[in-house]
């Protein structure tokens, strides 16, 4: 099991684009939990410094995710799974009638619409419980198709 300064730095020094291999639960976790604290920082202290931060930290985030399903056994790329279904909400989800349109009674919401969100929201709900399973399942111990269990 690994430190947290160790595995964020493997994370972020050592592999920022790497892909390949596998990690440790304790590696993707500890880096999971270093940027959840700095986004909360960095939000509050300005949102140009946040999303310049999560934009570099996007691609070690990705890969470390990448080589954490590669160690359970699953395909790295499923990783994009829930960036995919958050991009098929963000369009296919239709936009709600403002506030105020709705309190005056000019516009009601489309029950479509409600239902719509609703449903994505649902399977949204159900996907990233999925990937948390998966993400503290155990490592495989043997060699599997990505290599070796990680040292």
């Amino acid at each position: 099991m690994m430190d947290p300064v160790s595995a964020v730095k493997k994370v972020v020094l050592e592999n920022y684009v790497n892909f390949s291999g596998r990690a440790q639960r304790s590696e993707y976790w500890w880096f999971v939990l270093a940027f959840v604290i700095i986004a909360v920082v960095t939000q509050l202290i300005s949102v140009w410094i946040y999303a310049i931060v999560a934009l570099a930290l996007l691609a070690p985030g990705l890969g470390v995710g990448f080589r954490r399903l590669q160690d359970t056994g699953r395909p790295g790329w499923y990783i994009l799974i829930p960036f995919g279904v958050s991009l098929v909400a963000m369009l296919l989800t239709p936009n709600m009638p403002d506030a105020d349109a709705i309190a005056s009674g000019a516009q009601m919401p489309n029950m479509f619409a409600v239902a719509v969100g609703g449903l994505v929201g649902l399977i949204q709900l159900a996907i990233t419980l999925m990937f948390i399973w998966w993400l503290t399942r155990p490592s495989q111990p043997e060699t599997n198709q990505w290599g070796p269990p990680p040292a």
